[in-house]
């Protein structure tokens, strides 16, 4: 684990991503804060490509948690049973869509303890969705941010729960917004996990990482 990077560091380091991507974006397709928290839920231990792949038919004809129900649970793994642990997710789905049905007026909460009572949706995903939905600055840490938070410097932690607490500790406040984004796709894109792309890193020279390649 690499030591937590100081300050004037991590402000350029976001300078540079934020000079490279002013805007990031997620790469689960959606169309509205329903169908976000549908596909986040989707994607645990399975690609972006992947979920984009199962709901692009999905999501022409649901939209809403009520459509969900109509749809039913053995149509809807029809059309998600490509992506792993497909029949739990679906069970999730149907659950957390009758909640929304029930108890929110099929409205997606933007309280992140509100998104973690429902089925299949835990801290991460709520981050996700308060973020990409609601620009809070909330910090999703997946394995991609966890991995690269550890080999920089970025956000170093034990857990994840440690590594989310760094970022917001640490990354300097006009940076939080697209933070997780930023780290996710440098994570996804450049420094990779066998492999990273360190001759074409734009952090290369502020990054901790003992065995930076050539």
């Amino acid at each position: 684990m690499a030591a937590q990077l100081d300050y004037h560091s991590l402000r350029e380091i976001f300078g540079r991503f934020h000079a490279a991507d002013p805007e990031p974006k997620g790469e689960l397709d959606h169309v509205n804060a329903y169908t976000l928290l549908v596909a986040v839920a989707l994607s645990a231990q399975a690609t972006d490509v992947g979920v984009n792949r199962a709901t692009h038919e999905l999501f022409k004809i649901v939209d809403t948690p009520q459509k969900m129900l109509d749809l039913g649970e053995e149509a809807l793994i029809e059309h998600i049973k490509t992506i792993g642990l497909y029949r739990n997710k679906a069970r999730n789905v149907m659950k957390l869509s009758k909640i929304l049905v029930e108890e929110y007026d099929g409205v997606v909460p933007n309280s992140r303890a509100a998104l973690q009572s429902l089925p299949g949706v835990g801290r991460k995903t709520a981050n996700v969705v308060l973020n990409m939905w609601w620009r809070m600055p909330a910090q999703a840490v997946d394995t991609h941010i966890f991995r690269i938070g550890n080999r920089t410097g970025i956000c170093p932690g034990r857990d994840v729960n440690v590594v989310e607490r760094a970022i917001e500790d640490n990354v300097p406040a006009d940076y939080q917004l697209h933070a997780h984004h930023w780290l996710i796709l440098h994570g996804r894109y450049t420094c990779k996990a066998r492999k990273p792309l360190c001759a074409t890193c734009i952090i290369r020279d502020l990054c901790e990482f003992e065995d930076k390649n050539l």
